[in-house]
């Protein structure tokens, strides 16, 4: 008895330092980051437009490139991620072909993002014609987006009862009216906490966009063209701290790095905690 009080103060302090070198590490990033970058963030730089050789450029298309971009990949990926997802909790029979479709989106869930990049380049750039542009980039990012889209839609159905889906059935509805109104709003929380993970990491690609939407912006602000070259805010990053010909690269570089560290914070505040809200409330009805 002793010694499994000891055993698990031991295992309570270990995974304490472990949450708190994890904090020490995520603030100290943070820090870093928006030290260095916040200072650069002023509203000629976030709205004004890039400059190639001067200084005093701006990050404004390339911060409307990336949210077009995710605007475009979710608006791909999220019908088809979503309904595998449902087909493999709720349709799918337990034989083979379901079990290759699982281990398939496992194996290209851990695929690198370049693999992915190289791959639109193949087939949206040259063989579609797409060239590069935001179209290209958004569907090969969509690719990216559908593997983690699948296995989150079907581990937030999974997560609900059974006798939730059964009871619906029992009262006659039938097995889409019961996915609609039964599944899916219990599983509403652990979704939405998919799509914004998703999201952020889609935000945060660079390799995947540099071979497919390419290092350019559009002459004009905002073009919502989406065959038009689009430059993303991270792989602006990537360009202003390493081939960039203007002398305050460095500094771009730390306030475009600060930016797109804030929108995701934001993007995952305003998700977050409705999400939480929302989990709490459906919580309380049960």
């Amino acid at each position: 008895m002793v010694r499994n009080r000891m055993l698990d103060k031991l295992a309570t302090a270990v995974l304490w330092a472990a949450g708190l070198c994890i904090l020490l590490i995520l603030s100290w990033f943070l820090i870093r980051i928006l030290g260095k970058g916040i200072p650069h963030l002023t509203p000629k730089f976030l709205f004004g437009k890039p400059e190639e050789i001067v200084a005093g450029g701006g990050i404004g298309p390339q911060i409307f490139n990336s949210f077009y971009i995710l605007f475009l990949s979710m608006l791909f990926s999220m019908p088809i991620g979503i309904g595998a997802g449902i087909y493999l909790a709720v349709y799918a029979k337990a034989n083979r072909f379901t079990e290759l479709i699982r281990i398939s989106v496992e194996a290209l869930s851990s695929v690198p993002s370049i693999v992915f990049g190289l791959f639109g380049a193949l087939l949206f750039v040259n063989l579609l014609g797409f060239k590069f542009s935001i179209l290209a980039g958004a569907c090969t990012l969509a690719l990216l987006n559908l593997p983690v889209l699948v296995s989150v839609t079907e581990t937030a159905l999974r997560s609900v009862p059974r006798h939730y889906f059964d009871a619906s059935l029992a009262m006659g509805s039938t097995r889409w009216q019961a996915i609609w109104n039964v599944l899916l709003p219990a599983a509403l929380p652990v979704l939405i906490t998919g799509v914004t993970l998703v999201a952020g990491r889609a935000l945060g690609e660079s390799a995947l966009l540099i071979f497919t939407a390419g290092t350019s912006v559009s002459r004009f602000f905002p073009d919502f063209n989406p065959l038009a070259m689009g430059e993303a805010l991270a792989v602006h990053i990537w360009y202003a701290n390493s081939i960039s010909l203007a002398p305050d690269g460095k500094q771009i570089a730390e306030g475009s790095s600060a930016a797109l560290v804030l929108i995701v914070l934001m993007i995952n505040l305003l998700i977050a905690i409705p999400s939480r809200w929302l989990e709490k409330n459906m919580a309380g009805k049960k």
